[in-house]
């Protein structure tokens, strides 16, 4: 079974959003700085079930040792913010795949 992101984020609380109602060059810049490792993806790719849009490269912050990722995610009307959850070694997988550096 796939990881849905808009599931995630409705139905449970283990999450954090880390900027909100930002600019995306914000939590671009974000990521940035407090990811452990990133990754760069291209507008469009879907991510945890999720087309993520904004100007690229889209850097896509990875914890391996925590197991989680931290990604800018956009909802028309709200904005843009930094999400940082929990997902299986498997979807982190499939984000390194179609990094593009």
């Amino acid at each position: 079974m796939s990881f849905c992101l808009e599931t995630h984020l409705q139905q449970s609380d283990n999450y954090e959003i880390l900027i909100k109602q930002a600019g995306f060059k914000d939590c671009a810049k974000l990521i940035e700085e407090k990811a452990m490792s990133i990754v760069y993806i291209k507008p469009g790719e879907k991510i945890l079930g999720a087309r993520i849009i904004g100007l690229p490269p889209i850097p896509i912050g990875i914890n391996d040792e925590n197991g989680t990722v931290m990604m800018p995610y956009t909802k028309p009307c709200y904005g843009t913010a930094v999400v940082e959850l929990p997902v299986g070694e498997e979807e982190i997988v499939k984000i390194k795949a179609v990094s593009i550096k």
